[in-house]
């Protein structure tokens, strides 16, 4: 159920309905919106919405249809915009995620953060544990590769985007990124999604590989009860009967998603296609579709990488699709910031 509230509402108005709501056993989130402020209800409990719309300061009642409840636009009909200092996730930007798969060593880190924020990505993601098919594959460097990328990401003056695949990383991985990322694997961990929706940071939350939409929004659903509203979908790819991609990029899950949801949502044309030379067509179709942003592998030596050099772009490739999505984006009134970029201990 969704509260909302008339334009001139009092606080002390909002708060008395919110105490009602609390008294009958209800949760209740708060969305304070342009020009009205929206009760997001939830619970087992009943709560006769006749009562409720008769409150002072209460424009209407609306019933959620949907089983995501927090996620739904309903519950809140403007965009959420994530912003962590002056990067903005959802907003007229598109935001581009780049790096390697996993971090490897200092020098394999270094210079591929420094050409990530050449070609004008904001945000370094790179994988420090990894989850692999095979138990016998590199599995990451743990604590080591998370310092590595900090202080990558640091130099370049972006952010830092990185996987959590247990809750008991948690905190470690919350020392060292800006954005907890949960796997296509994890999408239905709910013990982890719970967890992490105590935390403030933002949660980049992969589809799952034979995950519907609604599964994908449902499980958002767990990180926004728990308190934690910055969360970004990333659609990166689904299961199916096509064998010459490592996956099947779902590029109608963007506008599908921009009309259910308010969440932000990006794609991963890496791990959708599995091939280098398909990144490039995925990640401007993705922008075209609407896209907030995209995520991609880029790897200072793709052939000699540790995992997932197939799906790694060379760099000269990245700055090659940034330039076209420049060309892109403005059609459909988005636009791609290139910062200049400082040079220090680019060799390292």
């Amino acid at each position: 159920m969704v509260v909302v509230m008339e334009e001139r509402a009092t606080e002390a108005q909002i708060e008395k309905v919110v105490a009602n709501l609390v008294e009958a056993g209800m949760d209740v989130h708060r969305s304070t919106g342009v020009n009205r402020t929206v009760l997001g209800v939830v619970g087992a409990h009943k709560v006769d919405a006749a009562l409720i719309e008769v409150m002072d300061g209460v424009h209407e009642v609306l019933r959620i249809t949907e089983p995501y409840k927090l996620a739904s636009r309903t519950f809140k009909p403007e965009g959420t915009v994530i912003q962590i200092d002056d990067v903005r996730i959802g907003g007229d930007e598109v935001i581009v995620m780049a790096g390697p798969c996993s971090a490897e060593n200092e020098e394999q880190v270094f210079t591929t953060a420094a050409a990530c924020k050449k070609a004008g990505a904001k945000i370094l993601r790179g994988g420090a544990f990894k989850p692999r098919s095979s138990p016998y594959s590199f599995q990451g460097l743990g604590e080591e590769g998370l310092r590595m990328l900090r202080e990558a990401a640091d130099q370049q003056n972006m952010k830092l985007v990185s996987e959590v695949m247990d809750s008991s990383q948690i905190d470690l991985v919350g020392r060292y990124s800006d954005i907890y990322q949960v796997g296509a694997r994890n999408m239905q961990n709910f013990t982890l999604l719970r967890e992490l929706g105590r935390t403030r940071k933002p949660v980049l939350l992969k589809r799952g590989i034979a995950a519907t939409i609604e599964e994908w929004l449902l499980s958002a659903e767990y990180i926004l009860a728990g308190g934690n509203t910055d969360v970004i979908l990333c659609e990166r790819g689904i299961r199916t009967f096509e064998s010459y991609t490592r996956n099947t990029l779902d590029i109608s899950a963007i506008p599908v998603i921009k009309k259910l949801s308010h969440l932000p949502i990006i794609t991963d044309p890496s791990h959708a296609t599995g091939k280098r030379d398909k990144v490039a067509p995925m990640a401007r179709a993705s922008v075209a579709a609407g896209a907030d942003g995209i995520i991609v592998e880029v790897h200072c030596n793709p052939d000699k990488a540790l995992s997932d050099g197939a799906q790694s772009m060379f760099p000269a490739q990245f700055d090659r699709v940034m330039a076209e999505l420049r060309i892109i984006a403005p059609a459909i009134g988005r636009s791609i910031c290139v910062e200049p970029v400082v040079k220090r201990g680019w060799g390292r």
